[in-house]
């Protein structure tokens, strides 16, 4: 974990006092412009953020809360449940409160600096969501965190870091999809799940476990697929996954999008859900009622979630909250025909 600059070390590189550097980003009394580019250089070179960018901020708001999505090209995420369903409930609870929405799309390779929202005074306190495992990304929210500017995520923590986040119990959701499957009688449960770089993937990983721990099934890791969340990656695991439904009958996708595209893929190969094999989504998106059969999945509160996050945020800007925020919702499992198949 990488140590940020602090005063000190900016007035040691340029040659003057703290409090000549304090003076320097505060512009409280003259100063040679020779001693200002000194200490400007300095902090330039360290990459030094003063606390004063979020004491200069509280003085003069902008009313808006950045809310940052991933970019991909060719794909609207906010057409997907996940994002449209978080954003809503944002953006509800915001209004509600007199505050704005900025919404700030980031490419996955693009540098992350989000301290540079707030030197901008483009936002009181931003939301992320889609963040993933990567240094790069860790290193951006360490920064926020250690500044204390308002921050949270949305379903996603690292482990060994105090960042606040809101997040949902996806290892209890796995682990009563998993359940599920298996008291149908199934002696086994195949698992699509979503990419390692995200915590909720190993969170559902860890829940599908615990599920086959407690019925004495050991973990097999010829069952474990891996997606990317989309229907189409669903769709492409469908050719591997329709070789193994001879024996095995159930399935447990990481999402609906994933769930639904395996469902068409498998569809194609002459296997039909409900029929000749049972499978569990997760979200509960509204093109789960619509399947055919519909489809059983775990409902997450995202909007709700979207709701909660909006509304710490503003209290951290107002009420100066500075305690770490660390929140977990419960998930719910929704029975639909794409289980009637009982495997006893």
């Amino acid at each position: 974990m990488n140590t940020l600059a602090n005063r000190k070390d900016v007035a040691r590189l340029a040659g003057v006092s703290e409090a000549t550097v304090s003076r320097v980003f505060n512009n409280v009394t003259p100063l040679r412009e020779e001693t200002k580019h000194k200490v400007l250089q300095a902090a330039k070179e360290l990459g030094y953020h003063p606390n004063v960018i979020a004491q200069n901020f509280a003085k003069g708001k902008s009313h808006n809360i950045g809310v940052i999505v991933p970019y991909l090209p060719k794909v609207n995420v906010m057409s997907t449940h996940y994002f449209s369903e978080l954003v809503s409930g944002i953006g509800a609870k915001l209004g509600e409160l007199g505050y704005g929405l900025l919404l700030l799309f980031q490419t996955p390779d693009e540098r992350k600096n989000y301290v540079q929202l707030f030197q901008s005074q483009r936002v009181d306190g931003c939301i992320i969501l889609g963040s993933s495992n990567n240094p790069g990304e860790i290193a951006a929210i360490e920064e926020l965190h250690q500044l204390n500017l308002p921050y949270c995520l949305i379903n996603q923590t690292y482990s060994g870091y105090s960042f606040h986040s809101i997040d949902a119990d996806h290892v209890n959701g796995s682990f009563l999809a998993t359940t599920a499957l298996l008291d149908k009688g199934s002696p086994h449960v195949i698992f699509l799940n979503g990419p390692k770089e995200y915590s909720n993937s190993l969170d559902r990983l860890k829940g599908y476990k615990q599920a086959l721990e407690k019925k004495n099934i050991l973990f097999s890791e010829q069952l474990i697929f891996e997606g990317n969340y989309s229907r189409k990656s669903g769709y492409h695991a469908a050719k591997e996954i329709a070789s193994l439904l001879s024996t095995y009958k159930s399935i447990f996708s990481a999402n609906d999008r994933m769930a639904i595209g395996l469902m068409q893929g498998l569809r194609e190969q002459g296997f039909q859900a409900g029929k000749d094999y049972a499978i569990i989504g997760y979200d509960d998106s509204e093109i789960a009622r619509m399947t055919s059969p519909p489809l059983t999945t775990v409902k997450v509160p995202l909007y709700e979630m979207g709701q909660l996050a909006a509304e710490k945020i503003l209290s951290f800007i107002t009420d100066n909250e500075t305690e770490t925020l660390r929140v977990r919702l419960p998930v719910t499992l929704i029975e639909r025909e794409s289980t009637t198949l009982d495997m006893c």
